[in-house]
């Protein structure tokens, strides 16, 4: 009798805990009332709990201390207030998602954010949010184990692209997920400095500055992004240990991928198309010296180049300022006007192991039939040289002279200078797998 008595009591216990918010037993779920500040709600939470927002607009800013989850239901909108940051994160294992934030603050030296995740925000998940704003979108500070995924971010287009803040900014971050994220319209689509072991995969990046833009960054992955019509798709500047798997660039203007200062990092099997810069109708450059180029090598060393694909660009790759020590095999190069630009002499050889690249100008042969053409592939002449190094030059590119001293190199290769060879070109391209649009 005694022990039925204590178990309908327990019972009991634990029904009214259930009811009370905040409850250790059990978390409670709060329904927020369109209109109102949901600051006092968050204060009357407590951790574990979850807020529903229903449909309508909600006064910002909101600054959640707690470990809550914010869920939006329908068009749940978050107004920022047009000053400051519009939601701020200061607590372990937050969960934002499905929300609509807008209208925050636009200062860029106060780095005025839609959603800022603080230090204390360790584990933190923002997900399918939708935000617009002229300031940063997103921004991660000194934190670290943090996930932002299938979030859509949209800047202010009316503003020059100098005058808006980043979609996504990490600085200070360890082992960060950015995943699945649409943002268009911003300065930098994600800006990471200063971070390391984090992970950019699956991200559609268009109408920016760069779409990727590292600094001072190690040990970091970008996987399978996509960026279009950009000025450079991805700027990787003064970092280390970066692996850069699968991503495109599409019609991107200035280049695909830039390279500044980059070491011992891995670039493969990645895609770049369509850089090029306008042309007037006399088919020459509007800009002089701005030729769109596929990949921009500048005072990069011990970095492997392999299985990637640049194609239909002013210049495929430009390498200068000492970028040398790099390997380079089983890549295509395919109908760029310039296939290989490198103006220093000093030789670099782009075969490993009885194997190079593909170079859809080449015009040796095969008769072994192995697949690697019979004869060296060399871009460059001492004419290409010259004329990168004098421009006013170009004029006589086509003169009888020009054409002579060209013919005479070829037939004697001791007058060639030194530079890029690639010993064992590839007779076909290598097979690439077909990403999704």
């Amino acid at each position: 009798m005694k022990r039925g008595i204590h178990l309908i009591a327990m019972a009991l216990l634990s029904t009214a805990a259930g009811l009370l918010p905040g409850s250790m037993v059990q978390a409670a779920t709060w329904t927020a009332t369109p209109g109102a500040s949901l600051q006092p709600l968050i204060e009357q939470a407590e951790a574990g709990d979850t807020l529903l927002l229903p449909e309508g607009r909600y006064p910002g800013p909101l600054i959640i201390d707690k470990s809550l989850a914010l869920q939006g239901q329908g068009r749940a909108v978050i107004d920022g207030g047009d000053a400051g940051d519009a939601v701020t994160l200061a607590a372990p294992d937050i969960v934002l998602s499905g929300l609509t934030i807008e209208d925050w603050g636009r200062d860029l030296t106060a780095m005025d954010t839609g959603i800022l995740v603080r230090e204390t925000a360790t584990g933190s998940l923002i997900r399918d949010n939708r935000l617009t704003g002229a300031g940063f979108g997103i921004r991660l500070d000194a934190v670290h184990d943090v996930a932002v995924i299938g979030n859509r971010i949209r800047g202010d287009a009316t503003l020059r692209s100098q005058d808006r803040g980043n979609g996504i900014h990490l600085f200070n971050v360890a082992d960060a997920r950015v995943e699945g994220n649409d943002i268009r319209g911003v300065r930098d689509g994600i800006y990471i400095d200063t971070s390391r072991n984090s992970l950019l995969r699956g991200n559609r990046l268009q109408e920016l500055r760069y779409g990727v833009h590292y600094m001072y960054a190690h040990d970091n992955h970008l996987e399978d992004n996509l960026t279009r019509h950009t000025r450079t798709g991805y700027a990787l500047m003064q970092s280390k240990r970066l692996t850069v798997i699968g991503n495109r660039s599409e019609d991107d203007r200035h280049y695909g991928i830039l390279m500044n200062n980059i070491t011992d990092s891995l670039l493969r099997g990645n895609r770049v198309t369509g850089i090029r810069q306008p042309r007037g109708d006399d088919g020459r450059l509007v800009v002089q010296g701005g030729e769109g180029k596929a990949l921009f090598v500048y005072n990069a060393q011990f970095n492997r180049f392999e299985g990637n694909r640049f194609a239909d660009s002013d210049i495929g790759i430009h390498l200068t300022a000492g970028s040398e020590d790099n390997a380079m095999v089983g890549n295509a190069f395919i109908a760029n006007r310039q296939q290989v630009m490198y103006v220093a002499t000093r030789a670099q050889e782009w075969s490993e192991n009885g194997r190079g690249n593909y170079w859809s100008d080449y015009l040796g042969w095969d008769l072994a039939g192995d697949g690697i053409g019979d004869t060296p592939y060399e871009p460059n002449d001492a004419m290409d040289r010259l004329l990168w190094r004098y421009p006013v030059a170009r004029v006589l590119m086509h003169s009888p002279a020009v054409l002579a001293l060209r013919w005479v190199q070829r037939r004697f290769p001791v007058f060639r200078p030194q530079g890029v060879k690639d010993s064992a070109p590839l007779m076909a391209p290598p097979v690439f797998a077909e990403a999704d649009a």
